[in-house]
């Protein structure tokens, strides 16, 4: 019956480990993608580091995952303790490190609320300005998302430093204004209304409820898909110190 229960460990951690190496290999997949052929992503990840930055950690998360699913499936294959040992240490680190990551996006996700947003970009949005990331990436976001502002157009008579840089002379930046299509290199409609404000040239929904509505599934399916990932990683941890404790 030992016997039989240590053949069980092994095979299950096997599978479970199979689905961490697949999954890695997906990840690692989308990252390279995203990388070579941008198409599709180019007005969103060209023109700002801190995205671009994003994808590296796609890369290097599914990296890991490869690895890990790899040594799980090595170690469960050839009973190998010190593979076992190895991987058990390697799994509880990240475990560990994604619990801690969960508990801290708990606790400051009051952080991310349409008062936060509205005041960062009161204060730090520069208009154009391609050199500062925070600028990129806001107007990558209202171009893409044909939207403006997080509550509308409004917010940026509250915008110190985007009135000062531009001496009243546009009412909302270029990034709000309506294009044809709905690109960064499309043609804006009406270029010199739309600064001044003329409202059927300009995007006038906010991009918090935009793309709180777009996101909105995703955002639970990111949750439960971390929850069973966690899950998984608990039972994997399992099953190595069981078939490590069962091998002679």
């Amino acid at each position: 019956m030992e016997g039989d229960c240590l053949s069980c460990m092994k095979y299950l951690m096997f599978v479970f480990n199979f689905f961490i190496f697949l999954g890695g290999t997906c990840l690692l997949g989308v990252g390279i993608w995203v990388m070579v052929d941008p198409t599709g992503f180019r007005e969103i990840i060209a023109a700002n580091p801190l995205l671009v930055t994003g994808v590296y950690i796609l890369l290097a998360m599914g990296g890991l995952l490869f690895l890990l699913g790899f040594l799980g499936c090595c170690g469960a294959v050839r009973e190998n303790k010190c593979l076992l040992l190895f991987f058990f240490l390697f799994i509880l680190v990240i475990f560990l490190a994604e619990l801690s990551a969960a508990i801290l996006a708990f606790i400051f996700r009051e952080n991310l609320t349409r008062e936060f947003f509205t005041k960062e970009l009161t204060k730090h949005y520069q208009g154009s300005n391609e050199t500062d990331v925070f600028s990129a990436t806001w107007n990558s976001v209202m171009i893409t998302f044909g939207c403006c502002g997080v509550n509308g157009p409004e917010d940026f008579k509250l915008a110190s430093v985007f009135r000062l840089l531009t001496l009243d002379s546009e009412v909302v930046p270029e990034a709000c204004c309506r294009r044809e299509p709905q690109a960064r290199d499309g043609v804006v409609l009406n270029r010199e209304d739309c600064l001044l404000g003329q409202s059927l040239f300009i995007n006038k929904q906010g991009c918090y409820t935009v793309i709180l509505n777009a996101f909105e599934t995703y955002v639970y399916l990111a949750g439960a898909l971390a929850i069973g990932v966690l899950a998984i990683e608990l039972f994997v941890m399992i099953f190595a110190m069981c078939l490590f404790r069962g091998i002679q």
